[in-house]
């Protein structure tokens, strides 16, 4: 029998470093999940059991990963990965998946990536310490969003600190702050018909130039993260408020309704009033 709990976090007040949901499954025999290419990071940490990540690597190669209770796995954006529970011990994890400036920052201190994708903690104690803090966090009721933020720094300086393949933290270099004043600029604007153009101009940058860099430290292409920064902003409208879907679209810079609906639908995998019904009735 399977116990399946997940949660998403709607404040998206968090720049540096965002919760975007989090749950934990007991997974049956054989049950998988892809192939499938996120937008954001996703850690899982598996609890008890096995089973298998197949991931892409940069040259579209799938490589495949066994894994255990006490170890886990992440998954970096814009990559293919598929993950199937062992058929005779089929694992149980928590997963938290996240963004923001500083997320690759801190994947990159943990020591893994989509090329070296397993998790796995220096000692058995320090295991249990993280799962007991993911399990605290996974099922923590009624908490702000300020605690939950702060429950997540926690665990994700334990996750680095535990890490059997930490890396030394890098001093900020110039692309976060060019990375930083886009996102100050998208914040203010993303209302607006702006462009890529439009958001390096701001940073006094040459667009492809700019592009480049904003990429390196968020993880996504500029037009990616306006767009899914904009999805965001709608879907805390559609739980929130009354409002027409089309009216909603035109407030998060989609006069078109057709348009905003099918750019919903890429972020999310549903359309806007399935998204509405769903989490109306989850209130």
């Amino acid at each position: 029998m399977s116990e399946v709990r997940f949660s998403i976090f709607k404040d998206e007040h968090y720049i540096d470093l965002t919760i975007m949901q989090y749950g934990f499954e007991q997974c049956k025999p054989l049950h998988s999940f892809g192939p499938y290419v996120r937008n954001n990071y996703l850690f899982h940490y598996v609890v008890s059991g096995k089973g298998t990540l197949r991931a892409n690597d940069e040259k579209d190669k799938m490589q495949e990963y066994s894994l255990e209770g006490g170890s886990g796995f992440i998954i970096e954006p814009g990559y293919v990965n598929t993950y199937m529970a062992d058929e005779k011990e089929p694992w149980t994890y928590m997963w938290i998946e996240f963004a923001g400036l500083r997320a690759r920052e801190c994947v990159e201190a943990m020591g893994v990536s989509q090329l070296h994708p397993v998790y796995v903690p220096d000692t058995k104690e320090h295991g249990k310490e993280i799962e007991e803090k993911l399990r605290h966090f996974v099922f923590s009721e009624d908490h702000s969003s300020m605690a939950l933020i702060g429950q997540f720094y926690l665990l994700l300086d334990r996750m680095i600190q535990y890490s059997s393949t930490r890396r030394a933290p890098q001093d900020g270099k110039l692309s976060e702050f060019y990375a930083k004043e886009a996102i100050r600029y998208i914040e203010t604007h993303y209302k607006e018909d702006v462009t890529v153009e439009d958001i390096a101009k701001n940073c006094q940058l040459e667009r492809s130039y700019f592009g480049k860099i904003f990429k390196g430290v968020i993880g996504q292409s500029p037009q990616e993260f306006l767009v899914h920064y904009r999805m965001a902003k709608a879907a805390a409208l559609l739980t929130t408020s009354d409002r027409q879907i089309s009216e909603i679209g035109a407030l998060v810079g989609y006069p078109n309704a057709l348009h905003f609906s099918r750019a919903f639908k890429r972020v999310y995998q549903i359309s806007p009033r399935e998204y509405r019904q769903i989490h109306r009735i989850m209130q």
